[in-house]
Order: C-alpha cells, then sequence, then structure tokens
C-alpha cells in the first residue's frame, strides 16, 4: 500500500483549515478583549480591532493582527497584549478546541496606513497628470 502525501494549499491565506481555525481563533480573541477579561490598564483603555489571525501551517503558531480604535497608541497596546500573552494564549485554548493551544504573537495591523498611503500618491500632482494624459490618449 503506497502512502500519498496531499500537498497544502498555496493560497495566501493558507488551507481551508487554517483559514477556519484563524477565524475561531479571531472571534476568540475579540471576545476576551470586548469583556475586558485581561485586567491590563493599557488595555482597557483601548477599544481593539482584529482583523485577521493567521495561522502557521501546523497550527501551533497564531500571528493576531490588532488595530487600537484610531490607531492611536499601537506600540502600548502590542505591549500590553505581550505581558498578558501567557493569560490570553490559555483563554483562545479554553474557548478553541483544539488538540494544542497555538503560540500567539501580536503585530500592527497596518494595512490601513498602506491604502492611506496609496491613496495620497494617487493624489498627487505628478499621478493625476499621468491619468490624465492616459484619458486623453484614449479618445
Amino acid at each position: 500500500m503506497t502512502r500519498q502525501h496531499h500537498r497544502k494549499s498555496s493560497s495566501p491565506g493558507g488551507s481551508q483549515r487554517q483559514l477556519r481555525v484563524g477565524e475561531a481563533v479571531r472571534h476568540a480573541m475579540a471576545e476576551i478583549l470586548a469583556h475586558g477579561s485581561a485586567h491590563d490598564a493599557d488595555l482597557e483603555g483601548h477599544i481593539i480591532t482584529i482583523p485577521e489571525v493567521r495561522m502557521s501551517p501546523d497550527l501551533k503558531l497564531a500571528t493576531i493582527y490588532v488595530m487600537p480604535l484610531g490607531g492611536r497608541d499601537t506600540e502600548v497596546v502590542i505591549a500590553a497584549l505581550e505581558r498578558n500573552k501567557k493569560f490570553l494564549r490559555g483563554e483562545v485554548a479554553r474557548r478553541v478546541n483544539l488538540k494544542f493551544a497555538p503560540d500567539v504573537r501580536f503585530r500592527v495591523d497596518d494595512r490601513f496606513d498602506e491604502a492611506e498611503r496609496i491613496e495620497k500618491l494617487l493624489r498627487t500632482p505628478a499621478v493625476q497628470r499621468d491619468l490624465a494624459a492616459d484619458r486623453d490618449e484614449e479618445q
């Protein structure tokens, strides 16, 4: 009997299982933070959004992307999350039924900053001029 190896999905977000577990971890972490379960003054003073959680292929590492409301005090929030990492990991493990509790790491979600930077670039006079020239050539 031969053994076949199935290849993991090469999609940017990972396999369906990674996406499903990441979403479960995201919901659990959002619930933990929304209810103020982590008793830390730096966390209690902020509303924190969790737009995405990326799981490693073996589901043992969860990279949790966070953004404090208004994008302020990101360093303070990340430091507070890191201080409470052991507690948060335990709470996630209690709420998400996995064989192993994933290690967690926190990153600032900077997609909004990147989108704003691109918007500003598109509004610059040089880009507007080039876009106008392209439209003139098409007509």
